[in-house]
C-alpha cells in the first residue's frame, strides 16, 4: 500500500482545523491574570478608610470653619511684643488716663540714665521723653510698669536686673546680687515686696528699684522726694455750639 494510503483523510470538520483554534486551545491562553484576593481585599480597606477620613475631616472644617477660619487668622497675623503686652494687660486706649511717675534704677551706687536715647520714647503708652531720664510718661489705662520695661529691654527678678544693649548695641547684662547685697524696691518711700513689673504708677507717685549693698538708700529716697514731677496737662474743655453755660 501506498504511503498516500496510509495518511488518515483530513477532517475539515476538527476545531483544530479552524484558523487560531490551535492557539485557543493550548492553556496557558484560558489562564487569568487575577490579583490576589489578600492584597485586593487590603486596597479596598485603604480606599474606604481614606473616604472615611476625608468624611469626618471636611465635615468637622465645615459645622466649624468660622472658628477654624479665625484660628488661621489670628495665627498668621504677627504682633509686635507691645501689641500682645496690650492685649495681655487689656491696655485702654491711648489718651485713657495721663499720669508722670518718677523712677530711679541704681546700680552700685550709679543711677541707670533713663535720658538715654535707647530709652527714650520706646512705648506710646508709657515711656520717658524729652531726655528726661527720671519722669515716666502713662497715656493709658491699665498699663503696668512692665510694659515700659519690655520697651526699653529691662527685665527685673527678685535678685537680679537683666539690661539688653548695656553699652553695645546686642549685648545682654545681666547685674544679680552678690554675697551681702540685696535688691530692694520702694513705693513713695515705702518698701515694695511685690512684682514692681506688675504695678501700674500713679500720679506723682516715687518709686525707687536699688542693686547692690544699698547703704545710700536714704540718699535715694531723699533725691526722689525733692525732684518735681510735672503736672499732667489739663484737657481743654470741648464745647459744642449749642452750649450756652460754660
Amino acid at each position: 500500500m501506498s504511503d498516500d494510503k496510509k495518511t488518515l483523510p483530513i477532517d475539515f470538520d476538527s476545531d483544530y482545523s479552524l484558523p487560531g483554534r490551535y492557539e485557543e486551545s493550548n492553556a496557558i491562553h484560558f489562564e487569568e491574570t487575577r490579583i490576589p484576593k489578600q492584597k485586593s481585599k487590603g486596597i479596598w480597606i485603604m480606599i474606604i478608610g481614606l473616604v472615611i477620613v476625608s468624611s469626618v475631616f471636611f465635615s468637622y472644617y465645615f459645622l466649624n470653619q468660622n472658628e477654624i477660619d479665625s484660628n488661621i487668622i489670628q495665627n498668621a497675623i504677627v504682633l509686635d511684643p507691645e501689641e500682645i503686652l496690650v492685649e495681655k494687660f487689656n491696655v485702654g486706649e491711648y489718651g485713657s488716663d495721663h499720669a508722670h511717675a518718677a523712677i530711679l534704677l541704681v546700680i552700685d551706687g550709679e543711677q541707670l540714665n533713663f535720658g538715654l536715647p535707647q530709652f527714650q520714647l520706646t512705648s506710646k503708652y508709657i515711656h520717658f521723653e524729652n531726655n528726661n531720664p527720671v519722669t515716666i510718661h502713662k497715656h493709658a489705662t491699665n498699663v503696668p510698669l512692665e510694659m515700659l520695661f519690655a520697651s526699653i529691654g529691662i527685665t527685673i527678678s527678685d535678685d537680679c536686673v537683666t539690661i539688653e544693649d548695656y553699652g553695645t548695641r546686642g549685648t545682654i547684662r545681666d547685674i544679680c546680687t552678690r554675697q551681702g547685697e540685696e535688691l530692694v524696691v520702694f513705693v513713695n518711700r515705702k518698701k515694695y515686696d511685690s512684682d514692681i513689673s506688675g504695678y501700674e504708677i500713679k500720679h506723682n507717685d516715687r518709686i525707687l528699684i536699688a542693686i547692690g549693698h544699698n547703704e545710700s538708700i536714704p540718699k535715694y529716697l531723699a533725691y526722689l522726694d525733692a525732684f518735681k514731677i510735672p503736672d499732667v496737662p489739663k484737657k481743654k474743655p470741648d464745647f459744642s455750639e449749642k452750649d450756652v453755660l460754660i
